[in-house]
């Protein structure tokens, strides 16, 4: 009796202990809690409001073509006027975020984006308004690098792919629901009451930011991050954010990156994703206005169906179905390559629109490479966090996001000079083609192996 006892309190207490650890694996294994996740859903909000700020120029642009009475070449300039100071600011504006961190910087941001909104509200003329979307560039061009650095100090490497088409995802939802209430709100008010009702969203935002942002460690000090989940956080290789703020920041540190050929494979390929998007952001309402005879109420519900479409997909497949893949294969490079150059072959759907004789027709190829673009933003982004030395994150998304806006410029002013020059949107369908195929041999010949590059040299 007292053997068998002995043995089954023994056996009790392994078994205990076994039991412990099975516990503490599946809670690291689940994450622990969800925090990260509303995190995730901060961000995605930034995103929103960001590109709700950026659409609503694209939806008043054939009102503001008519008050202001300019050209098509005209509007283009006023198109790209946002992006001149949000790319010229990325260089720069990464090193800042890895110097000082996520939190201060997107402040700041968030409260300058905010009065670049009411500022467009108030303009009574070209000169005012052109001056609102320089500032609104300044004011926005933290959120995409931030986001990005945020990510990969909140997230394992296996959830990266479903929290970014969280985060980008959002910039594509603003274009569902922010194409038809800005229609509605240009054609019933003014195209002024469109700017002022992002200035509102705006500063509803900037409270949000303010009470609710947090990196880990700050969250964990508060009590709001379990250690389990802070714990699922680092084991899958999230960044440290004292070490990453230490680190990055320096000149030196810019330098090193931009000699590094997997830098310009990213960068480059990651350009040809938005080209493309600016392309349909800045004069897809235009488009089917011109092509098709749509009136501005018709065209902003009919430019919403591509976007619904990129979110759906993105979310989806860009996150879900790729981070399932990930977990399973292990084999990052082999995943995300395929992912983005299956994408971005989608992507060329575009070209379809150019000889479509129907608006159903035209949605069709629209809504297709509309998803394919989409999908290639959480495999060819969160590649950011996955090659950039420690502490270097957001400086190498800076570089990367400033090389895609340098050719973003050139998007709505291109498609603007084709349509003066054509009468026809074929032509710029056909140039966001080709910039797609070049981006496919960026992401693939040009960047390599999907791994950390070795850091700058003491």
């Amino acid at each position: 009796m007292t053997e068998t006892g002995t043995g089954t309190g023994t056996g009790t207490g392994v078994e205990t202990g076994q039991a412990a650890q099975k516990a503490g694996k599946a809670a690291r294994t689940q994450g622990g809690g969800r925090f990260r996740w509303g995190i995730a859903g901060v961000l995605g909000v930034g995103t929103f409001v960001n590109y709700i700020d950026r659409v609503n120029l694209s939806v008043a642009a054939p009102a503001i073509m008519r008050d202001f009475d300019i050209s098509a070449s005209q509007m283009g300039l006023l198109s790209s006027a946002f992006l001149w100071t949000y790319a010229m600011l990325q260089l720069p504006v990464g090193s800042v975020i890895d110097r000082i961190g996520v939190t201060w910087v997107n402040r700041v941001a968030a409260f300058l984006w905010t009065v670049a909104s009411f500022a467009s509200a108030a303009a009574g003329g070209l000169g005012l308004l052109l001056v609102s979307r320089l500032l609104l560039g300044v004011g926005e061009a933290p959120t995409i690098p931030a986001g990005w650095k945020s990510i990969g100090q909140w997230f394992p490497k296996h959830e990266r792919g479903t929290a970014t088409a969280v985060f980008d995802g959002c910039a594509k939802l603003s274009n569902v629901i922010g194409i038809p209430v800005m229609a509605f709100l240009v054609t019933v008010y003014s195209w002024h009451a469109a700017f002022v009702f992002t200035g509102v969203l705006s500063a509803v935002y900037l409270a949000v930011w303010w009470l609710m942002y947090l990196t880990p460690k700050q969250a964990r000090a508060k009590g709001r991050l379990s250690e389990a989940e802070f714990e699922h956080i680092r084991a899958g290789g999230g960044d440290d954010e004292e070490s990453a703020t230490a680190g990055g920041g320096s000149l030196r540190g810019m330098g090193h990156l931009l000699r590094r050929r997997k830098t310009w494979g990213l960068a480059l390929g990651y350009a040809s994703y938005t080209y493309s998007y600016y392309v349909l952001l800045t004069w897809l309402p235009a488009y089917l206005e011109k092509q098709f005879g749509v009136n501005l109420l018709q065209g902003g519900f009919y430019a919403m169906l591509p976007w619904l479409a990129a979110v759906l997909a993105q979310f989806l497949v860009g996150g879900i179905l790729m981070d399932r893949w990930l977990r399973r294969t292990h084999d990052t490079t082999r995943v995300r390559r395929t992912v983005l150059v299956l994408s971005l072959l989608a992507s060329m759907a575009v070209t379809g629109a150019a000889y479509a004789e129907s608006v159903g027709v035209a949605l069709v190829y629209l809504s297709v490479g509309a998803a394919g673009l989409a999908i290639s933003v959480p495999a060819g982004s969160s590649i950011v966090a996955l090659i950039a030395p420690e502490g270097y994150a957001g400086t190498l998304g800076g570089i990367v996001n400033f090389t895609a806006n340098l050719l973003g410029i050139a998007a709505p002013i291109v498609t603007g000079m084709v349509v003066d020059a054509t009468g026809s949107f074929a032509g710029a369908f056909i140039v966001t083609g080709a910039v797609l195929l070049g981006g496919i041999v960026c992401y693939t010949a040009v960047l390599g192996r999907i791994e950390r590059m070795p850091a700058p040299a003491s």
